[in-house]
């Protein structure tokens, strides 16, 4: 069984509250009983942090044992070269998902320092967007 683990940035603690009308009404955690009951054919794991530092500590644990990486850095994606240079050192997969669509928002939302190092960019789905990455590793 494949072992993938989602990793969210700051402010997706925030789903379900935060501007409903970009990302939704419904909490990542309830998302996420859903799409590890749909996909049980994964072991699926969850992280979120609102810190940099921990976010390249979890994808530095994980980047060597695991078979694929969910990320949505979130507004790091925009500012982090650590983050970004984390990606590249490690081996696992990493896509990056974004559940608005980056390119229909402000400008200095369309430069990612994680798709260099990504396997694909899923963006602009809602929350779909993290099944497209799901299914992404079949």
């Amino acid at each position: 069984m494949k072992k993938l683990i989602i990793i969210n940035g700051p402010n997706l603690n925030l789903l379900g509250k935060r501007e409903p009308e970009i990302y939704g009404s419904q909490t990542f955690e309830d998302y996420f009983k859903n799409l590890k009951s749909k996909y049980n054919n994964f072991k699926l794991e969850y992280y979120q942090s609102n810190i940099e530092g921990e976010l390249i500590d979890k994808l530095q644990e994980v980047g060597f044992n695991y078979d694929g990486i969910i990320l949505n850095a979130a507004a790091y994606t925009h500012t982090s070269v650590g983050i970004g240079d984390a990606i590249k050192g490690i081996e696992t997969p990493v896509v990056e998902v974004h559940i608005s669509n980056t390119f229909s928002r402000e400008e200095y939302r369309h430069h990612s320092y994680i798709s260099p190092n990504a396997k694909g960019v899923i963006l602009g789905f809602g929350l779909k967007s993290y099944d497209l990455a799901i299914e992404s590793f079949y």
